[in-house]
C-alpha cells in the first residue's frame, strides 16, 4: 500500500468532483483455472486499488456523496481459510491502513442498496469487465441485463479517468520500477537466445526475473521469431541463426504497477544487412517521435510522424513510392505499420481501457477512424503533465496481408509489391519504451534499455 493519506486525498477528489448519491466499487472475486478452490493468481481490480488499496479478493466499498460516509464491505476469514489459506491482516485493520473506519459483513451491501434504490438515490457504478461482476451488479441494484448499459455511469468514467490518468508521484516511483524490472528481463533474453533453443525457454528465462521478485508478468510474454504477427503467444518455434526475435515483456510490481518494453534482435550474434537497415529506420522512428513528446501536443501528431518516417525510410529500401502524405491519408502504410504507435500505462499495461478505448484515449467527443491500421490508435488527444505511456513503432511483414493486398491491386501507386515480396519470410521489427509526460517534454521511465545496434550485438555477442 502507499501512505494512507494518498487514499484519503484520492477519495476526497472523487467526492469533490462527483455530484449526489453513492458510488459502488467492486472488488474482483477469485478466477477459477478449471475448479473453484484452483484459482489463477488473484488480481485485483484496478480502481478498486487506486481508491481503495486493499489487494485480496471478494470486496467492495460505498462512497456516500451527501454525506461523505466511506464503508468496506467484505467477510473475514473463517477457520477454513485460515487452515487452507494462512491468516493474514483483517479487513478492518487494512481498511484502517487506507483511511476508512467503517468495515461491513457483505451482507450488509445488500441492505444499503435496496434502501438506496428505494429512496430514488443515484448508484454510480464503473462498467465492470469480469462476468461475475456484471451478474453481481444486475442483482444488488435489480438492473434488466438490457439496461445494464444504460445504468453505468458516464460521469463516474470520465471523473475516473481524468483523476487516474494523471500520476502522482508515489505512482512514478512504482512505475520507474516496474521498468527497471521489465529492462531485466529484456537484458535476459538479450544475453540467453542461442540458436537450437525453443521460444519457450527465452519465455521462461525472462518470466524468472520477475518471479523470482515476487512480481507478475504485466501481460502474457510475447517471445517469438514470428515477429509479424501483432501478438503472438505461441512459444512453440525453435531458434535458427539468420532470424530476428523479438520480444515484448512487462513487469507488474507487487503493487500491480506495469512496464512495457519491446525489443527485436538477431539470433545470430550481429544483424544482417536488411535487418539491420530495418531495424534502424524503426529505431530512428521511436528517437524522433519521442522526442515530440511534450505537454498540449496530440499523439494522433506523433503518431502520423512515425507513419511518414516509416514510409519515407522505406522508400530509401525501395519499398514505397509515390506521394507520402497521399499514401498516408489512404492508409497504405499500414501494409508495414498497421497499429498505433503506443498507449496509456500505470495500474493497468493498457491504462483504464477497461472503461473504454475512446474514453480513455480520445478526447471528449471524438470518434476513432475505421481505417486498416488507424482504427489500431489507442491513444490519440492530447497530453498532459503526469500522463504516462509507451512508444512502440514497428516495421512487419505480413504475408497473408500482402497477398491480399497484392490480388486486389490496392495502393500500387504507394507500394512496390515486386520488392516486397523478398521481405515476405523477414518478420518484424518492434521497438517500446515508456515514457512519462513532465512539464517541459518527456522523460524515460526507469533506465534505458539497450536499443541501439551496437548495444544489442555487444550483447548477443556469443
Amino acid at each position: 500500500m502507499f501512505s494512507r493519506q494518498l487514499y484519503i486525498q484520492r477519495r476526497s477528489i472523487i467526492k469533490e468532483k462527483m455530484g449526489q448519491g453513492l458510488i459502488l466499487f467492486l472488488g474482483n472475486e477469485e478466477s477459477p483455472m478449471n475448479y473453484p478452490d484452483n484459482p489463477y493468481p488473484f488480481r485485483q481490480h484496478s480502481s478498486f486499488l487506486y481508491y481503495f488499496g486493499i489487494d485480496r479478493p471478494s470486496l467492495a466499498a460505498l462512497i456516500d456523496l451527501d454525506s461523505g460516509q466511506e464503508i468496506v464491505f467484505g467477510d473475514e476469514m473463517t477457520i477454513d481459510d485460515i487452515v487452507w489459506m494462512g491468516n493474514r491482516t483483517s479487513i478492518r485493520e487494512e481498511a484502517e491502513m487506507v483511511g476508512i473506519s467503517e468495515v461491513l459483513p457483505m451482507v450488509k451491501l445488500y441492505t444499503f442498496l435496496r434502501e438506496a434504490n428505494a429512496a430514488g438515490r443515484s448508484i454510480h457504478f464503473l462498467p465492470p469487465y469480469r462476468p461475475e461482476n456484471k451478474i453481481k451488479i444486475l442483482r444488488l441494484l435489480n438492473i434488466r441485463p438490457d439496461q445494464f448499459t444504460a445504468k453505468s455511469s458516464v460521469d463516474l468514467v470520465r471523473t475516473v479517468i481524468a483523476q487516474r490518468e494523471i500520476k502522482d508521484n508515489e505512482e512514478i516511483a512504482e512505475l520507474d520500477k516496474a521498468v527497471n524490472w521489465s529492462v531485466d528481463m529484456h537484458i535476459a533474453a538479450m544475453k540467453y537466445a542461442r540458436p537450437g533453443m525453443q521460444e519457450s525457454e527465452v519465455a521462461a528465462k525472462v518470466l524468472q526475473v520477475v518471479h523470482e521478485r515476487e512480481g507478475q508478468a504485466s501481460f502474457p510474454v510475447i517471445a517469438t521469431v514470428s515477429g509479424q504477427i501483432l501478438h503472438n503467444h505461441h512459444h512453440g518455434n525453435v531458434l535458427k541463426k539468420g532470424q530476428l526475435f523479438l520480444l515484448d515483456a512487462g513487469a507488474e510490481t507487487p503493487m500491480h504497477y506495469a512496464g512495457d518494453l519491446t525489443s527485436t534482435f538477431p539470433i545470430s550474434p550481429r544483424f544482417r544487412r536488411k535487418q539491420r537497415e530495418i531495424y534502424e529506420l524503426v529505431l530512428a522512428a521511436h528517437y524522433q517521435t519521442a522526442a515530440m513528446l511534450r505537454p498540449g501536443i496530440t499523439f494522433k501528431e506523433v503518431h502520423f510522424e512515425a507513419c511518414r518516417i516509416i514510409f519515407e525510410g522505406l522508400k530509401d529500401l525501395g519499398l514505397t513510392k509515390g506521394n507520402t502524405e497521399e499514401a498516408i491519408a489512404q492508409g497504405a502504410h499500414a501494409m508495414f505499420f498497421p497499429t498505433g504507435l503506443g498507449h496509456m500505462m500505470g495500474l493497468d499495461v493498457h491504462d483504464m481501457e477497461d472503461l473504454g478505448e475512446l474514453n480513455v484515449g480520445y478526447a471528449p467527443g471524438e470518434t476513432k477512424s475505421t481505417q486498416f491500421g488507424l482504427k489500431s490508435l489507442r491513444l490519440a488527444k492530447e497530453l498532459k503533465t503526469g500522463h504516462v505511456l509507451t512508444i512502440e513503432p514497428g516495421i512487419y511483414f505480413i504475408p497473408e496481408l500482402y497477398k491480399i493486398w497484392r490480388a486486389e491491386r490496392k495502393f500500387e501507386d504507394f507500394i512496390n509489391y515486386k520488392n516486397v515480396k523478398s521481405y515476405l519470410g523477414f518478420g518484424g521489427v518492434r521497438i517500446e519504451q515508456d515514457y512519462l509526460i513532465t512539464k517541459k517534454g518527456s522523460r524515460i521511465l526507469g533506465r534505458k534499455k539497450p536499443m541501439d545496434v551496437e548495444e544489442i550485438e555487444m550483447l548477443r555477442s556469443y
